[in-house]
């Protein structure tokens, strides 16, 4: 990836909103070795409850204070203590034992993080894990986290941004077209528009965002050595290509589409800026290779910062203190690098 231009010094502005996640996950535990382990270079808070992660802190035999604060009052504090905003719900999730009656709280967190970011209290928002299948048995209808919190951007009357998932770290930057989708989906699911639609958005945000001036986007064939002429396929024929000609028409530097297996090694990293790649495992999987335990997942498309550890819940290793902070160390110092543009 081309030189990341976003400011890397002091804090400055507000500090960061950190949800809690699924509190029967290791998102807390991480969250209090943030804070533990990860320096003060990058303010931020918790939304959650104090109680909670003191009892948490506790059990693991930590040495991290927890002190209440509001938004206003958490950069002060943060030197000292972990700030946790109150959310105004108790939880008593039992580490790796998830349990739907944690998902209120869950969701609370989520939406009081996009409220206090829209209003200019924090300057974004890092987001613990969840799990699906906890908040699906609670009643909730969003395919995922980064849907949800598409919709809690939507203005009244007005169609849903589009968020687009990038996988970062400092050597790649990849995209899946398609995310969530069994395999057998994804070919009927490929239009025309929808890489156009993110290609846009990836171009647009790395301008914006990430100060690249020129974003060189690659774009991932579909099949095996990108159809080899049609011979294995015609989707780069018929949906991939005539999509790269529309984005080179509206002057967006993209190239392809490049067979997948021959795309990710160190010479070809270093003519590109990100990858877009037709399906989840197609772009995750060599970001997973190269930074397993650094890699960010940051939304594109929201009308505000969102970043991510590039993992989920673990409920198998939650309280354990055997789970490391790097991937939310990372999201948490590329919210606030994002942040100061």
């Amino acid at each position: 990836m081309a030189e990341f231009h976003a400011a890397s010094g002091g804090p400055s502005g507000p500090p960061l909103a950190v949800t809690q996640g699924d509190p029967a996950g290791i998102g807390p535990e991480l969250t209090l070795r943030a804070w533990r382990d990860g320096g003060r270079e990058f303010p931020f808070f918790v939304l959650g409850d104090p109680a909670f992660l003191r009892r948490l802190a506790a059990r693991l035999g930590w040495s991290v204070p927890v002190a209440e604060a509001t938004p206003d009052s958490a950069a002060a504090l943060f030197p000292h203590a972990l700030p946790v905003v109150p959310i105004g719900m108790e939880v008593v999730a039992q580490p790796g034992r998830p349990d739907p009656r944690s998902a209120p709280a869950t969701l609370l967190s989520i939406e009081t993080a996009v409220a206090l970011t829209r209003s200019g209290r924090t300057a974004g928002i890092v987001t613990n894990p969840i799990a699906k299948h906890v908040l699906y048995e609670a009643g909730f209808r969003h395919p995922g986290h980064t849907e949800y919190l598409a919709a809690l951007a939507a203005e009244p009357g007005v169609e849903p941004p589009h968020p687009v998932m990038m996988l970062w770290c400092e050597t790649l930057a990849v995209v899946p077209v398609t995310v969530h989708l069994a395999l057998a989906e994804v070919p009927g699911r490929l239009t025309d528009e929808l890489i156009c639609r993110t290609a846009r958005i990836v171009a647009q945000d790395l301008r914006t965002r990430f100060g690249v001036i020129n974003p060189r986007l690659a774009v991932a064939g579909l099949n095996p050595h990108a159809g080899e002429g049609g011979a294995m396929g015609r989707e780069e024929e018929t949906v991939i290509g005539p999509a790269l000609d529309r984005l080179r028409r509206e002057g967006i530097d993209v190239t392809g589409p490049w067979p997948a297996d021959t795309l990710f090694h160190g010479r070809a990293r270093s003519g590109y800026d990100v990858v877009l790649a037709m399906y989840h495992d197609q772009a995750l999987i060599p970001i997973k290779t190269l930074a397993f335990d650094e890699a960010v997942n940051v939304t594109l498309g929201l009308p505000f910062i969102r970043t991510s550890p590039d993992h989920g819940t673990a409920f198998d290793i939650a309280g354990q203190g055997i789970a490391r902070p790097d991937s939310l160390l990372a999201a948490i110092g590329l919210a606030a690098r994002l942040s100061r543009r």
